[in-house]
C-alpha cells in the first residue's frame, strides 16, 4: 500500500479514506472540490454522492454538516465530492455571470464528471441543501444516471427566498452593529457575500411547484415542518412519478442561525445516511477504481493556490497560496475565526491571501481540527475554541511551511484566531510576528465556559454607548424589541469585570482576576524579550477592548512598557471589519508585518 498526500493507494491506483483524515482536494472548472473515497476495507459502491451546497450564510453554517455526511458515507463504501460554486468559497472569481445560472450549472456538470472519474461509480445520488437542493431538481436530469436525490430545505420559490434572504441579511447586520450606511443595500447579499445580479434575477424566477419532471425515481425530502410549500413540492414530485420519503428537518434553525453556534442535526444526519446507504447497496459494487487525484493547483490572477491536507494522517485541510511574482517578505499563516471555514467571513481570508500573493507574499489558510473541513482529533473535546489543542494545529501548519522553506512566519487572526496567534507565538520560535485583530482575550479564564461566553457574551461599553445614540435604537426601545433588564445586567457584568481586573494592592494580585492579569503581562513580557512584533488592531467598539482596558488601563498606558507592541483602533468598524475601508486597512497591516519580518 502506497501513500499519496496521506491517502492510501493500492497497486491498482485505487484510493481509500481513513477516519481522522481530511478529504482529498481536487481542482476543476476553476474551483476547488473535496473528494472523500470509500473507507479502506469497504466495498466501493456503484453509487457516489455529489453534494450541492446552499449559498451564502447558509453555506457557512452547513460546511461541517457536509463533512460529517461525507465521512458517514465513506465508512459505508460510498465516495462523495463537495465543491464551491464559481465565485464562492475558495474558487476563482469569474467576472461574467451573463444569463444567471449557467456558470454554476456548468460547474455542477464538471463536478459530476470528476466524481464519476475518481470514484469509478456510474450512478450518482445528489444531496442538496437550500439552493443546492433546488439545483438538483433544475439540473439533475442533465447529469446522466442519477439514482436518487436528497432535498434538504429546498428553495421552492425564488421570489420568497430572496425576500427571506433580505430579512436574514438585516438580522446578521444588526447583530454585528452595522449602521444603515455600512450595510450592502441595493444588492442581494448576506453576511458580506453578494450574489451576482444576473444570478439573483435567475433565482427570483424559480418556481419548483411548476416543475414538469422529477430529478430521480427516489427522493428523500427533508422538510421544515412549518414550510407548507416544501410539503406541496413533495406531493408534486409524487405526482410526477417519484417515490418520495419524507423526514422532518429537526434542528434546522439551530444549524443555520450562526456558524459559531451551529448545532449539527444528528438525527437528520443519521436519516440521510441510512436512506442513501439503502439505495447504494442495491446498486452493487463500483465498476472502476477509486483513483487518487493528481496534485491540485488553482491558477489565478497573480497567484497559484494549492489545496492540501497536512498534519498527522493528513487531518487538516487548507490552502497554500503562492505568489506568481518573485516572493518577498515572510509567509503569513492566516488563522480562522471561531467555526468559520478557512475562506473567512465574507471570503475575507481568500481576498487577503490573494492580495498578499500579488505583492509577493505567500500564505497558508486552513481549518483547525473540528472546524469546517478538518475532522476532530480522536478523544478531544467537541468545543475546540480557545483550547490548548488548537496550538497543535498551528504547530502542524508551521511544520508544513518549514518543510517548504517558508519559516519563520507571521501569525494573523481575528477574535479566537487572534487569541490563537498570540498564544502560539509565546513558545513558538518560528513565529516572526503577530497580527491580532479584535482578540477577545489574551489568556483564557478556565472557569469561564466557552459555550456560555460565545452565546451570552455582553457587548462592549463603547458599543452600548454608540447604540444608545442611534435613532433606530430608540425606535426598537419604544416597540419593546430591546431587553432592558438584560442590557443593564450585561453593562454591570462588564463594569464588574473591569473593576476586578484593575483592583490594586496585594488583594487584587491574589484574586483570580489578579492572577489572570499577571498571566497576560507575563505573556507580553515573553514576546517582548524575544522582540516579536505584535500588532493589536481593534474596532472602536469591540468587546475585546473591555479586557484590553482592564489589563492595560482605560487609556492603554500600561502597554507603553512593551515597545514591540503597536495598538491601532479602527473607527466605525464592526467586530468582523465589514466596511471596505476597515478591511483594506487590515490587509495593509498584514502585508506590512510580512514585509517587515523578512
Amino acid at each position: 500500500m502506497l501513500r499519496t498526500n496521506d491517502l492510501a493507494v493500492d497497486a491498482a491506483g485505487s484510493a481509500s479514506w481513513a477516519p481522522g483524515s481530511a478529504a482529498l482536494p481536487v481542482c476543476f472548472a476553476g474551483t476547488v472540490g473535496l473528494f472523500t473515497p470509500p473507507m479502506a476495507g469497504t466495498t466501493p459502491s456503484d453509487c457516489a454522492v455529489l453534494f450541492l451546497s446552499p449559498w451564502g450564510f447558509e453555506e457557512m453554517c452547513t460546511r461541517k454538516l457536509w463533512r460529517e455526511l461525507a465521512e458517514g458515507f465513506a465508512g459505508l463504501g460510498i465516495a462523495s465530492l463537495r465543491f464551491d460554486y464559481p465565485g464562492t468559497g475558495d474558487s476563482l472569481d469569474p467576472m461574467e455571470f451573463s444569463g444567471g445560472l449557467p456558470v454554476w450549472q456548468k460547474a455542477i456538470g464538471a463536478a459530476a464528471a470528476e466524481l464519476r472519474m475518481l470514484s469509478g461509480a456510474r450512478r450518482l445520488i445528489l444531496v442538496g441543501h437550500g439552493l443546492g437542493a433546488t439545483f438538483s431538481i433544475l439540473f439533475g436530469r442533465q447529469l446522466g444516471a442519477v439514482e436518487a436525490t436528497v432535498l434538504m430545505a429546498p428553495v421552492v420559490s425564488g421570489r420568497f427566498y430572496l425576500r427571506e434572504l433580505s430579512a436574514w441579511s438585516k438580522m446578521v447586520d444588526d447583530g454585528l452593529g452595522l449602521t444603515e450606511e455600512q450595510r450592502l443595500t441595493g444588492k442581494t447579499s448576506v453576511a458580506g457575500l453578494v450574489m451576482p445580479e444576473d444570478v439573483a434575477a435567475a433565482v427570483r424566477a424559480i418556481n419548483l411547484q411548476a416543475t414538469d419532471a422529477a430529478p430521480a425515481g427516489s427522493i428523500l425530502m427533508v422538510h421544515r415542518p412549518t414550510r407548507d410549500n416544501e410539503a406541496a413540492l413533495a406531493a408534486r414530485l409524487e405526482e410526477l412519478g417519484a417515490a418520495v420519503c419524507r423526514k422532518p428537518y429537526l434542528g434546522y434553525d439551530e444549524l443555520v442561525s450562526n456558524p459559531t453556534l451551529a448545532i449539527q442535526p444528528e438525527t437528520v444526519v443519521q436519516h440521510v445516511i441510512e436512506w442513501v446507504v439503502t439505495l447504494a447497496a442495491a446498486a452493487g459494487p463500483a465498476c472502476g477504481p477509486q483513483l487518487a487525484p493528481s496534485p491540485a493547483v488553482l491558477e489565478g490572477d497573480g497567484f497559484a493556490e494549492e489545496p492540501l491536507r497536512f498534519g498527522p494522517a493528513g487531518r487538516l485541510s487548507g490552502i497554500h497560496c503562492r505568489p506568481a511574482v518573485p516572493r518577498r517578505g515572510a509567509a503569513v499563516i492566516l488563522l480562522g475565526t471561531a467555526y468559520d471555514r478557512h475562506a473567512g467571513w465574507a471570503r475575507s481570508t481568500v481576498d487577503t491571501a490573494r492580495l498578499l500573493a500579488r505583492q509577493g507574499v505567500a500564505s497558508l489558510r486552513f481549518d483547525a481540527a473540528n472546524v469546517g473541513d478538518s475532522p476532530p482529533v480522536d478523544g478531544a473535546a467537541g468545543q475546540v475554541l480557545f483550547s490548548e489543542g488548537q496550538k497543535d494545529d498551528v504547530r502542524a501548519a508551521l511544520d508544513l511551511m518549514a518543510a517548504r522553506q517558508l519559516t519563520p512566519a507571521v501569525l494573523a487572526g481575528r477574535c479566537s484566531g487572534a487569541y490563537l496567534a498570540f498564544q502560539s507565538a509565546i513558545d513558538e520560535p518560528r513565529c516572526r510576528s503577530v497580527v491580532a485583530v479584535n482578540p477577545f482575550t489574551f489568556v483564557w479564564d478556565r472557569d469561564e465556559e466557552v459555550d456560555a461566553a460565545l452565546r451570552y457574551n455582553p457587548r462592549s461599553l463603547g458599543d452600548y454607548r454608540k447604540r444608545a445614540l442611534r435613532l433606530d435604537t430608540l425606535r426598537r426601545l419604544a416597540s419593546g424589541q430591546i431587553d432592558l433588564r438584560r442590557a443593564a445586567a450585561n453593562i454591570g457584568k462588564q463594569l464588574g469585570r473591569r473593576a476586578a481586573l484593575m483592583a490594586p494592592g496585594p488583594l487584587g494580585r491574589l484574586s483570580k482576576y489578579g492572577r489572570l492579569r499577571q498571566a497576560v503581562l507575563s505573556a507580553f513580557r515573553s514576546l517582548a524579550e524575544r522582540r516579536v512584533p505584535v500588532r493589536l488592531i481593534y474596532s472602536d467598539t469591540d468587546v475585546g477592548l473591555e479586557r484590553y482596558h482592564a489589563y492595560f488601563g482605560a487609556d492603554g498606558s500600561g502597554m507603553n512598557a512593551f515597545k514591540n507592541v503597536t495598538v491601532e483602533i479602527v473607527p466605525d468598524a464592526d467586530h468582523n471589519l465589514s466596511p471596505p475601508a476597515a478591511r483594506a486597512l487590515l490587509q495593509q497591516r498584514i502585508l506590512e508585518a510580512a514585509l517587515a519580518a523578512d
